[in-house]
């Protein structure tokens, strides 16, 4: 998969350092992944909540950090829409951010 707005994920863990390796182990996996649809998501991410407009919503260090991405499955392409603490998760829309 192609990953748009990495640049997002180095924003944010230099805010918050313990989120570094986490968002990079999910980086590595998500560029390395070939997912076709939701299931092959979930099968690597049980915990990964799905809402409509092919988002979706990983919890990252044991759910103290969220990151939301629009995926285009059939180019293969994963956009980073959002990354923040559960607090400012909980202040947006995932649907629409």
């Amino acid at each position: 998969m192609r990953v748009i707005k990495r640049k997002t994920l180095r924003e944010f863990y230099s805010k918050h350092p313990t989120a570094k390796v986490p968002l990079e182990c999910w980086f590595a996996e998500a560029k390395m992944a070939k997912w076709a649809k939701p299931s092959d998501i979930k099968g690597k991410y049980r915990s990964a909540d799905f809402l409509k407009g092919n988002r979706v919503v990983f919890d990252i260090k044991g759910n103290d950090y969220r990151l939301v991405v629009k995926i285009a499955y059939k180019p293969g392409i994963i956009f980073i829409r959002f990354v923040g603490t559960h607090k400012e998760y909980d202040r947006i829309n995932a649907e629409t951010i």
